[in-house]
């Protein structure tokens, strides 16, 4: 390549020493840099363009006093509601909306007329191989018909208010308009049988011990819940038809549960009469516990062992009071061990206090739970608030029973036990933990980061399952977390069937990966790659504490990680969250170059020896021993037989003298073109779509090594190729994208340069052997006559003289 001189400025003149494909490409006609604008709601003074709550921000609220009793031989449960509701909205109320949640058991619920046959294996007929336990719940949905019982629904004077059940929501139509600002009480009172968590369960539920006859109770979504009335969707009464979760409004709870007088119970809040419901010995533990430093027992494993074998003398009342929280959840049951641990370095409410971290679980999950499950609650506060807030509740509870993994205020309910005999696999350790770490942190998000669960799941799994892995990271060395790292997606990314994380979340296909798995690589990569962890820990806790207790949308969170860290992130969102594009990088073409100093002296031998250095071809060796004409003829040579092409003419010595002069009056230094450097325009293309920063590694040949961090905007012009120059006075010996697997790039075979050969296994297997119903049946006719056979000689033996035998 030649470029033209001017007068003003010196164009580098560089010469390619290895040939590539000319870099040319078209701009695509999609933006991935485009502003998110479009897609986002208008900033208003609810919420700011900055992602922050606005001046005129406003949010409901629910106060509720229930007293509800359980009853263990029939499974069920019998409540009253009285709710304070409080119009903070500037809108009338004519009406207000309730949530059913156990309708989603009826016979007619959408639940059960849109569920799909379940698949054991992905694509496969659902009916090739049908799970037991499906056929099992199939059953039992014939004879069980739990929808929530409405007994009444009044006014706070008494009189009947009325109302329409729709599925699972209740609308109350209101004597007159709820007015702006003002508030209103009314009662309701209902039943319901408890479902078999063991066979149909959605989140809450018992569970039977078919040894000792007795019942584990995990109850949740039990109470008609006030629905969210909201400045961005009005009422969300979006029905409940299983996978999405709930969108709920603060408020105040004190709830009496009365249950079999020899029952321990857990709830959210603080219990406020342990005098009647704690014997002397267990307060005094409870006590000590506070300041121990190690979990203490409140209920021993064996004093939980002889409960199993006795009977309740009548009932208890155990009373529990829970401000400023968006739900009530408890467990019950006569086998829970119960240990406890103050939590250091954490204040409750009351500042005389810690926050007490509590773990509930049967003899049948022992010796594991006492080891780690209150350890591990204590350490997710740790971690989690860290990078959001304090954790501002007196307690934090985990519960072993028949639910896998389920989160309410305070307490949350996990599953997993070791089996029978005490032992238990690695994978069972590190569930528990996990899952103990997941559903304690879902406190932060969304039981005080209240997202609406209902429209958007990543708001909470997402960003819970990447704090998760944060918490997991500082437990132990190497711990085994799922959803850690990148190149642990590449599969779904990659594969067919996604749908982008910003789809409702009833709409979600493999909602593990998408919901949970994807949102949470996305901001390790944010965290680790893009921003830095300073920028991002700082926008992240920004974050969480401007929409502590109130209700953040996908917006918020966006616009406020970007007001926070100072970094355009539109690209980033689009790519991640509203597309299914996936992370592919190729390093496509190197061009190495040097400089062409102009200097006859120096490029004619230059040139001359490239020339020779160039490999002969085989004609050319093959005519090089062939008889040559002039050599028969010596006067047919002439001046150009032996002249020398690296020659220096007073011709190019005149030209490059011009040279140095027009330089010298372009006031451009000379000794620049003497400048020894290694010039390296290296070619890259987006082929998976998604635009993100190159993590390129180069590779010297004096062993030396470098890494370059191109950021995402490298592509802003042209989405789909682009081109870095590297210049170096070091050769490069290699490159390689995405060296430390940090961004998913899902086809490692095109990150080098030069290509390198992709190590893999295989395994040889052994044919099987034909068979056919003639060689069955034949072995099967010689195993007869066998057996035969040898009962005949016995009975001939059994006839032989005594003296013969």
């Amino acid at each position: 390549m030649r470029f033209t001189l001017s007068a003003t400025a010196l164009a580098l003149t560089l010469t390619a020493t290895l040939l590539a494909q000319p870099y040319t490409s078209k701009p695509l006609h999609t933006d991935k840099f485009r502003q998110l604008e479009e897609l986002l709601p208008t900033p208003n003074e609810q919420r700011t363009a900055s992602g922050a709550p606005g001046h005129a921000y406003w949010q409901q609220r629910a106060d509720y006093v229930i007293d509800a009793s359980l009853d263990d031989a029939k499974q069920s449960l019998n409540g009253a509601a009285t709710i304070t509701y409080h119009n903070a909205s500037p809108d009338a109320l004519a009406y207000l909306w309730l949530q059913l949640d156990p309708n989603i058991f009826a016979h007619d619920s959408d639940n059960r007329t849109t569920s799909a046959s379940p698949r054991a294996t992905p694509g496969a007929n659902p009916l090739d191989k049908f799970p037991y336990a499906s056929l099992e719940a199939l059953l039992l949905q014939e004879s069980y018909d739990s929808d929530l019982k409405i007994s009444a629904v009044t006014d706070a004077a008494g009189a009947a208010l009325p109302h329409t059940v729709v599925k699972t929501m209740m609308r109350i139509d209101l004597p007159a308009p709820l007015a702006a600002g003002a508030k209103i009480t009314f009662k309701v009172t209902w039943s319901y049988l408890i479902n078999n968590a063991k066979l149909l369960s959605l989140r809450c539920g018992y569970e039977y011990f078919e040894k000792d006859k007795n019942y584990l109770y995990e109850i949740a979504q039990w109470f008609p819940r006030m629905a969210a009335y909201n400045d961005t969707m009005g009422w969300q009464h979006k029905q409940y038809l299983g996978r999405c979760e709930f969108t709920l409004e603060f408020g105040d709870y004190l709830v009496r549960l009365t249950v079999p007088s020899d029952h321990i119970v857990s709830a959210t809040g603080v219990l406020q009469n342990p005098e009647q419901v704690l014997s002397v010995t267990q307060r005094e533990r409870l006590k000590a516990a506070a300041t121990a430093p190690k979990p203490v027992f409140i209920v021993t494993p064996a004093e939980a062992k002889a409960a199993e074998t006795g009977k309740p003398n009548g009932t208890k009342t155990w009373i529990f009071k829970a401000d400023n929280v968006r739900d009530f959840a408890f467990a019950s049951s006569r086998k829970f061990i119960w240990d406890a641990m103050g939590a250091p370095h954490h204040v409750s409410p009351d500042p005389k206090q810690p926050v007490m971290a509590m773990s509930f679980y049967p003899n049948e999950a022992e010796p594991l739970w006492s080891k780690y499950s209150t350890h591990a609650i204590i350490h997710t506060l740790d971690i989690y608030s860290k990078h959001t807030f304090a954790y501002p509740y007196a307690v934090a509870q985990s519960i072993n029973g028949p639910i896998g993994g389920m989160e309410y205020p305070m307490i949350c309910f996990n599953g997993p036990r070791p089996t029978e005999d005490g032992t238990y696999s690695k994978a069972t350790k590190y569930a528990l933990i996990s899952v103990i770490i997941h559903e304690v942190g879902h406190n932060y998000f969304p039981m005080i980061v209240n997202s609406d669960e209902r429209q958007w799941t990543w708001m909470d799994e997402g960003l819970n399952s990447f704090v998760q892995t944060l918490a997991e990271q500082q437990w132990e060395k190497d711990y085994p977390s799922r959803r850690a790292e990148a190149r642990d997606l590449v599969g779904y990314m990659t594969g067919e069937g996604q749908v982008p994380i910003m789809t409702n979340s009833e709409s979600i296909a493999q909602l593990g990966p998408n919901a949970y798995g994807k949102p949470a690589v996305a901001l390790n990569i944010l965290r680790e790659t893009i921003l830095g962890r300073d920028l991002f820990d700082h926008a992240f806790k920004t974050y969480a504490q401007r929409w502590a207790f109130k209700r953040p949308y996908p917006a918020d969170f966006f616009r406020t990680m970007e007001d926070a860290s100072g970094i355009d992130l539109d690209w980033f969102w689009r790519g991640w969250f509203y597309t299914n594009d996936h992370v592919d990088i190729s390093l496509d073409a190197v061009r190495a170059y040097t400089l062409d100093t102009r200097d006859p002296a120096i490029e004619k031998p230059r040139a001359k020896q490239e020339k020779a250095d160039r490999p002969r071809t085989p004609a050319q060796t093959r005519n090089a021993t062939l008889p040559k004409r002039i050599d028969a003829y010596p006067e047919l040579r002439d001046f150009y037989n032996d002249y020398d092409e690296a020659t220096i003419l007073p011709s190019d010595k005149k030209k490059y003298e011009e040279l140095l002069k027009t330089l010298a009056k372009d006031k451009v230094r000379p000794e620049i073109l003497k400048t020894k450097r290694n010039f390296y325009l290296v070619e890259f293309s987006n082929v998976g779509g998604l635009v993100m920063p190159i993590v390129l590694k180069i590779d010297y040949s004096d062993g030396s090594t470098e890494e370059l961090r191109i950021p995402a905007e490298i592509w802003r012009v042209d989405n789909a190729k682009a081109a870095k120059l590297i210049m170096t006075e070091k050769e490069v010996k290699a490159l390689q994208i995405d060296p430390h697997e940090e961004i998913g790039d899902a086809d490692v075979e095109n990150n080098f340069w030069p290509r390198r050969p992709i190590k893999s296994r295989f395994q040889l297997f052994k044919e099987p052997i034909d068979t056919s119903p003639m060689k069955e049946l034949k072995g099967e006719a010689e195993k007869s006559k066998k057996a035969s056979d040898k009962k005949s000689d016995a009975k001939a033996d059994e006839k032989k003289p005594e003296e013969t035998k």
